[in-house]
């Protein structure tokens, strides 16, 4: 059985950091593009930060030097570090995993498994 169970959300005020973990198992997580999305209220939910299947970190533009991404490999699990959150950062934080060919983009769409999202409200 796959399980992405993330944890870790919560209410922080802005300029304030939070970080997300993820412990993922049942599938090959050494062989998965493994990473977060999120969904705002009334937005579509959009990619965040993942390891592509080359191991190479991806952002979201708006993220950029503000959230990093990192991986434990024995332990299968991924963690979020977000600092200087601002409040338009608010949203349900989705752990995910998806098998991409190498070259390929990970879209929503192409997205294997999903994990139960995890809440971050940021406050002005």
């Amino acid at each position: 059985e796959v399980q992405l169970q993330a944890s870790g959300g919560g209410l922080v005020q802005a300029g304030g950091s939070l970080r997300l973990s993820c412990a993922a198992s049942g599938f090959p997580f050494a062989h998965y593009a493994i990473g977060w999305f999120r969904q705002a209220p009334e937005k579509a939910r959009e990619g965040v930060a993942c390891f592509n299947s080359e191991n190479v970190t991806n952002y979201l533009n708006s993220v950029k030097g503000r959230f990093t991404i990192s991986r434990h490999s024995t332990e299968h699990t991924v963690y979020l570090q977000m600092s200087s959150l601002k409040p338009e950062d608010t949203a349900v934080y989705y752990c995910a995993a998806a098998w991409i060919p190498s070259g390929s983009t990970w879209s929503v769409g192409s997205t294997d498994y999903w994990g139960r999202g995890t809440q971050v409200t940021v406050s002005s």
